[in-house]
């Protein structure tokens, strides 16, 4: 049983890795990182939030979330406002020029992703994501 279980581990992070190297190809001619895509779609999907709220979302370390941040700044993808319920965070929203990037390049990963996990019935993903929900919360 112990081996079935490593044999889980093993698979998802295969899984996670040709995912992320799909989407990390896909990003990077739009001249983005991984990173900075999670950060723009988290905005995307969520709307504002803070920089914590951010990281927490995409799951990043606090110590890469603020060279992503200051990065799509510079693009000029998001912008960073001091939030005034709490001076010491800052509230992130996407620029009109970062809602239209992420608005072009999202439904394209989507697609991708979508397209590689159809090696997998319908039956079999629901199953799938039933399983990681009962994991992962």
């Amino acid at each position: 049983m112990a081996k079935d279980g490593l044999k889980i581990v093993i698979g998802a992070h295969r899984l996670v890795n040709a995912l992320d190297l799909a989407t990390g190809a896909l990003v990077r001619r739009y001249g983005l990182t991984l990173g900075q895509f999670a950060v723009l779609e988290a905005l995307y999907h969520k709307g504002e939030m803070t920089v914590g709220e951010v990281r927490d979302k995409i799951l990043s370390s606090s110590g890469t979330i603020p060279m992503i941040v200051k990065n799509l700044e510079k693009q000029g993808l998001i912008t960073r406002r001091v939030n005034e319920a709490d001076r010491r965070s800052a509230i992130l929203s996407l620029t009109d020029e970062g809602r239209a990037l992420i608005a072009e390049v999202y439904p394209q990963n989507e697609a991708l992703l979508l397209e590689m996990l159809s090696v997998y019935s319908e039956a079999e993903q629901a199953a799938l994501a039933n399983l990681l929900k009962k994991f992962g919360g």
